[in-house]
């Protein structure tokens, strides 16, 4: 009896601890999954920004699409993208730097005027293009992250801070079961004794 009461004891302190500990970090997971939800709903307002503005640059490159095959290609080269990397609520996420591009040399003369702003034009598109690249590679990871620590916090709230308190309940209650049915077994065993010492004498 007495190894019993003693299992279930630890099993209380064991259960409580761990109790205590999701009571305690649920605010945070809960906090952090408030700041992944508005840092998600920021990305997408600028994937659909950088969409818009993408568009408007084909708009404007078709318009001189006449003029494109007399244009060289090969004058404008992306050379290199520079990356970064940004915590958002603790989740790693790409972050586009710069876009270096290298322009050919070409002469002034013997090209047509409006190269120059086909140049610019060009290196808007491919400015833009790598951005709306990144930032859905940036909403994926941030919307993948808000995802688990939505799941997270469901888990906590829903299954394992209910499941411990259910289980708390449970042992309590065998532990007053236990302590009275002792109590009861001693009375019992007294009025036994007191009995038997009356009858002796």
């Amino acid at each position: 009896m007495a190894i019993k009461f003693q299992y279930n004891k630890t099993s209380l302190q064991q259960l409580e601890k761990q109790l205590k500990i999701r009571l305690r970090t649920l605010p945070i997971i809960k906090n952090k999954e408030s700041a992944l939800r508005l840092e998600v709903k920021r990305c997408k307002t600028e994937a659909v920004e950088l969409e818009e503005r993408l568009e408007q640059q084909i708009q404007a490159y078709e318009a001189m699409f006449a003029l494109w095959n007399e244009f060289d290609a090969s004058l404008v080269k992306v050379k290199d993208v520079h990356l970064g990397v940004r915590k958002i609520a603790g989740v790693r996420v790409p972050l586009l730097e710069e876009v270096d591009f290298e322009i050919r040399p070409f002469s002034f003369f013997c090209s047509p005027k409006w190269y120059a702003d086909g140049i610019h034009l060009l290196k808007g598109l491919a400015q833009t293009a790598i951005e709306r690249e990144f930032t859905l590679a940036k909403l994926g990871l941030l919307e993948h992250a808000r995802k688990k620590t939505t799941q997270k916090v469901n888990l906590f709230e829903k299954v394992q801070i209910p499941g411990y308190q259910d289980a708390l309940r449970k042992i309590k209650r065998f532990m007053e079961d236990e302590e009275n049915l002792s109590k009861s077994s001693q009375k019992i065993l007294k009025s036994i004794q007191e009995k038997r010492k009356e009858a002796e004498v």
